[in-house]
């Protein structure tokens, strides 16, 4: 009894928080809202058991421990538990720190699955934050600036003769470009005001950039009767180049043969590289010439290229490569200019401008930089050791999820990314060095160029696989699950969809190929048809264009297709989305929430706020016990006084040898004083975080829109009861195990009574039923108990082991 009264067994140290774990982490959870069936209904059980309720109240404190120290310290534990602790706090840890949902047993325990998977958000969302720094750190706003720069000038810029680089439709075009607007762009060594900019040999675009090395030129032709011709005019055509293969590519030397620009050199002599162009795509080989460092240098060069005709019938294309340096922002600039010179005559001009920062560490911001890309290494050496736990335990069928395909992809290319990163730096410091030494050479940046910007773009789909990855740990709420409910359960019929679409999409696309191909630049070739349909279901399309082409059939193309395609399979695509839509959103509203982040933040509540009072309730026994004694306390007294209140031995001890300083078992004034003044602090810091919890929980409440009976009524066993209640309950506990202990008794007569009588029936066996609900009856007359059977009780015989059915109700 004095137990009971008292709150419970000890309130000096943390065994209520051990009772209440052993109440079971999963008390509080709602079992509408799992899986796991609930728990088997209790034989007996009446209305004033307060075990459901101290359960309910109780166990959500559990939720979250409370780490703040007792007013005293506990016994010391010994070696043998210090081990065990010390074992399973290691294996937890590691357990703990790779724990994901596919690691963890979450089958059954849904609080479980939404703390890990909480925990697993709250990693993923560090590593989201560091991928983004490090995707971000390696571009800037400049490099636009850059770019455009670079592009006006070389692009844009017409010199003197009102030829610029994209207005290049012949060979002397192209010469008239290298020798004006390309040789103005490269070689700046003076003012505007025409004074030297004390540079030297060395030049600065737009006072700014630094020419790497020296410009280079290469062209790449055919051989002569590389295709055949129609003998009608065989007599009148002496030579035939056909268009460009590699197979077909000349490689004989030519024309004055006395420098690199007459002799052939394959793609591994020059370390070339391919180049996709618009016509087709071009091998790194072919015949190079190297201007000069100086304006006046590379004019000579290029006027012997022309006077010695270096491009002819079977020149197929001319690259001018050449790189620069900004120092202010720590850019490289690697830019290809492309003159096709395609079978039919006539030239085709295409650039290439690559703005990208080879070198990575130099500023602070940089070495941040770095040092996130050290904490990226680590999220991944993190992310691989979980992948081959989960594949451990999941074997192949660990691929069966989207998610997990999505976390190897990313991973993935992730280690590509590293391997580059150290690659890059590696390449780049070789090569300036190189540069440094003999800085007339050809500066190739190119193979460089290339693979930044193919790393670059591997991080930005690196980045969106990740963002995307989101939707994986916030697929536990039902309102973040709309989408991918909506796309899986239509798939099929967007499938069946897509094939009637695209029968109908390609027959259109063939028939504007064929109609307008040779008169309209969007339909010059299949794939172009296929985008300009796309656009003009978007509502982007020059319908001029196609009338030129074909005055009869062009309108009718045009009117049929934006009828079948857009007006009828496009608003088909969007019915099905939409009606599948409405299902999913009106499943999802008949549903019932599954476990919320806010309920886990309120139950923490409640949880923290209990566990802080009945901290605040040991103190007060204590001063109670200081109060209650006159100049010096002995042991004994404050021992006594402090076990009528429910406290153990050793806890009681521990407390009292804390503040005994000369080992007397007598407190003096001063002990008592000290002991004062540490109890007053921890209860006066215990009362302000109660009330800092109990403001927060109130707004909380306050929030909350009023419940209805039907909420009441399920969330009664989570209401929390008053000290004063708390006692009547338990006193009517005690009773009622007085009145059980007569109705047990009463029990087993009537159990031996139907053993002796095991062979009667009927009657009989219903007339000794209403006998025990009688009696039943009778104990709980004065209104303090009610007893409830429950229908189905197999009750144990155990003098004859005979196994009856008995069905009880309940009586007041």
């Amino acid at each position: 009894m004095k137990r009971l009264n008292n709150r419970a067994e000890s309130h000096l140290t943390g065994q209520v928080e051990c009772e209440l774990d052993a109440v079971g982490n999963g008390a509080w959870v709602n079992q509408g809202f799992c899986g796991s069936p609930p728990p088997l209904p209790r034989a007996v059980s009446t209305i004033y058991n307060p075990q459901p309720v101290f359960q309910s109240s109780m166990s959500m404190n559990d939720m979250y421990r409370l780490d703040t120290p007792g007013p005293f310290p506990e016994q010391p534990p010994s070696t043998k538990q210090n081990s065990v602790k010390k074992q399973r706090g290691c294996c937890s840890f590691i357990k703990g720190l790779w724990g994901t949902t596919l690691t963890e047993n979450t089958s059954n325990n849904r609080e479980l699955f939404v703390r890990t998977t909480l925990r697993e958000l709250m990693v993923y969302l560090v590593f989201l934050v560091d991928i983004c720094l490090l995707t971000y750190g390696m571009t800037s706003s400049s490099t636009y600036y850059y770019t455009k720069a670079m592009t006006d000038l070389f692009v844009n810029t017409a010199g003197e003769s009102g030829v610029r680089f994209q207005s290049i439709g012949t060979m002397a075009d192209f010469w008239t470009y290298t020798q004006g607007p390309l040789l103005d762009g490269l070689y700046w060594t003076k003012w505007y005001n025409n004074q030297s900019l004390d540079s030297g040999e060395q030049s600065f675009i737009y006072y700014e950039n630094m020419l790497l090395g020296v410009p280079r030129m290469r062209q790449i032709k055919v051989m002569n009767n590389s295709c055949k011709v129609h003998g009608d005019f065989q007599d009148e055509i002496q030579g035939c180049f056909d268009v460009y293969d590699e197979k077909k590519e000349d490689d004989l030397n030519f024309g004055l043969i006395n420098g690199t620009a007459w002799t052939y050199h394959t793609e591994k002599e020059i370390k070339g590289s391919s180049h996709w162009g618009l016509l087709t795509t071009y091998s790194g080989a072919g015949y190079f010439q190297d201007l000069a460092r100086t304006k006046e240098e590379s004019s000579i060069i290029l006027t012997e290229l022309v006077n010695s005709l270096w491009l002819d019938r079977g020149t197929r294309a001319a690259f001018v490569d050449f790189s620069t340096y900004n120092a202010n922002i720590n850019m490289f600039c690697v830019i290809r200019l492309v003159v096709e010179f395609p079978a039919t005559g006539g030239a085709i001009s295409s650039y290439q401008i690559r703005t990208v920062k080879l070198i990575r560490y130099i500023t602070n911001w940089d070495y941040f930089i770095l040092g996130c890309e050290m904490v990226f290494c680590l999220f991944i050496l993190y992310y691989v050791v979980e992948e081959i736990l989960e594949l451990r335990i999941h074997k192949f069928s660990y691929f069966n999820s989207i998610w997990n395909i999505l976390d190897i992809i990313v991973i993935m290319l992730a280690i590509v990314a590293i391997v580059f990163n150290v690659f890059r730096t590696v390449k780049v410091d070789k090569l300036l060095g190189k540069l440094l030494e003999q800085p007339e050479i050809y500066a190739d940046f190119e193979f460089l160029a290339f693979w930044q910007t193919q790393y670059n773009n591997m991080n930005a789909v690196n980045l969106f696989f990740a963002w995307i990855k989101v939707f994986k740990y916030i697929s536990f709420n039902k309102t973040m699950t709309q989408l991918s409910s909506t796309l899986g359960r239509c798939a099929k019929d967007i499938l069946g969809f897509a094939i009637m679409f695209f029968i109908v999409f390609f027959a259109y696309a063939q028939l504007g190929y064929l109609l307008f191909g040779t008169e309209v630049e969007s339909f010059s070739t299949f794939v172009k048809c296929i985008f300009t349909q796309f656009r003009i279901i978007l509502g982007d399309f020059d319908y001029n264009a196609i009338d030129r082409a074909n005055r009869v059939l062009g309108p009718i193309y045009f009117v049929t297709y934006v009828f079948f395609v857009f007006f009828v399979l496009l608003n088909m695509f969007l019915a099905i989305i939409n009606d599948t839509y409405s299902e999913v959103k009106e499943e999802l509203s008949s549903q019932k929430d599954e476990l919320q982040i806010t309920d886990i933040i309120k139950q923490s509540y409640m949880r923290t706020f209990t566990k802080l009072k009945l901290k605040k309730e040991k103190i007060s026994d204590v001063q109670k016990a200081l109060r209650s004694g006159s100049g010096e306390i002995e042991f004994k007294d404050f021992r006594e006084t402090l076990k009528e209140m429910g406290h153990a031995d050793h806890e009681i001890s521990a407390a009292f040898s804390r503040f005994d300083c000369d080992g007397n078992q007598i407190l003096d004034e001063d002990e008592q004083e000290r002991m004062k003044k540490e109890l007053e602090e921890k209860r006066d810091a215990l009362c302000a975080e109660l009330n800092n919890l109990g403001m927060t929980y109130g707004k909380d409440l306050l929030e909350k829109p009023p419940a209805t009976s039907n909420e009441q009524n399920n969330h009664s066993s989570h209401t929390s009861v008053g000290q004063e209640q708390f006692q009547r309950l338990a006193k009517q506990v005690l009773h009622l195990e007085s009145s059980v202990a007569g109705i047990t008794s009463r029990i087993e007569l009537i159990m031996e009574k139907l053993g002796l009588q095991e062979n009667a029936k009927g009657n009989k066996m219903a007339g000794k039923l209403n006998v025990t609900n009688k009696d039943s009856a009778e104990t709980a007359s004065d209104g303090s108990v009610v007893l409830c059977v429950d229908r189905g009780m197999k009750a144990e015989i155990s003098s004859r082991s005979v196994r009856t059915n008995a069905k009880y109700d309940c009586h007041m």
